[in-house]
């Protein structure tokens, strides 16, 4: 187990202000962000924001997904997949080496792929037929029902491997990471639920470095874990960087476990820079700290200041 010592330690504490001057994004008359539940930018630097806006429906079962692109300065460019059937309630997204644009919907159980003129180019995953019986929310059951090849429950994230392998974290329910080929094939999964070597409680996000080696955002557990591209087990990151005292909840208690989802360095979102030295990057919820991190984990970052 390595356990860091993030750069975040040094950094302005939870509830320190941060001017941003003019606001960046110009959006269109009656277009409005909802929750961004993620942020990706191309290589031509537009920026994707994938939002849980353009609500339809109920209050309880309504669709939040839109998938929005600005150019480098914030002006508007376009929505990509207006009205798709994929969109239900939207968590990430992500650009991969090609600039394909790549959409993770965690209440359609999809994960989508557009080519950059926004087509769509592939699919994974398939969500419940409306004409289907028993159509609705997804149950928890304990213990979960058994995975089903191919298919997610509440999918979460999507990363991709030097070969163009994609994996992806699945999720809130089936608790595994998928593997499919750079032909959209499905390979294999690993993981099961529990908080032992290779198990996972709500894999949250996932990341893969110049190695080949995948970062697991194993949120529940509180720890970030790492494997080699067939699933073996390498290793697993502890950010153990205790929450100041004078940090606020937005909602709720402040939190008093230091074990789960609401712990301090409990990672909701995690990254990695390009070559050639590469460095991780981790997200809590509380008290809402972003870290720099080695990717073994072991203490600073060189270089940092």
């Amino acid at each position: 187990m390595r356990r860091c010592r993030s750069s975040a330690e040094d950094g302005a504490a939870a509830g320190d202000s941060v001017s941003v001057g003019a606001e960046l994004f110009k959006l269109p008359q009656n277009i409005y962000f909802g929750e961004a539940s993620g942020v990706a930018v191309n290589s031509k630097g537009h920026i994707f924001v994938f939002s849980r806006g353009n609500t339809t429906g109920p209050a309880y079962g309504a669709a939040a997904a839109q998938l929005l692109e600005f150019d480098a300065n914030g002006n508007y460019v376009r929505e990509i997949g207006h009205n798709l059937y994929a969109w239900s309630y939207a968590h990430t997204v992500k650009v991969d080496a090609h600039d394909d644009i790549w959409a993770t919907d965690k209440g359609s159980d999809m994960v989508v792929e557009f080519n950059p003129e926004g087509r769509v180019i592939m699919v994974l995953g398939r969500k419940q037929e409306a004409s289907d019986e028993h159509t609705g929310p997804l149950h928890h059951p304990n213990p979960p029902l058994p995975p089903v090849d191919g298919l997610f429950r509440q999918v979460t994230d999507v990363a991709w491997d030097a070969e163009g392998n994609t994996y992806v974290s699945d999720g809130y329910i089936n608790s595994r990471i998928a593997k499919y080929d750079k032909y959209g094939n499905w390979v294999k999964s690993w993981g099961t639920p529990g908080d032992g070597p290779g198990q996972f409680n709500t894999p949250h996000s996932i990341a893969v470095d110049a190695r080949g080696e995948v970062y697991v955002a194993d949120r529940g557990n509180r720890r970030i874990q790492v494997f080699d591209g067939d699933g073996n087990f390498l290793r697993q990151i502890t950010i153990d960087v205790p929450a100041p005292p004078d940090a606020r909840t937005l909602i709720g208690p402040k939190p008093t476990t230091t074990k789960g989802t609401m712990a301090s360095g409990a990672p909701w979102a995690i990254c990695i820079t390009p070559g050639p030295h590469q460095y991780l990057y981790s997200a809590d919820a509380y008290p809402g700290r972003i870290y720099k991190l080695t990717l073994d984990g072991n203490g600073n970052c060189p270089g940092d200041s």
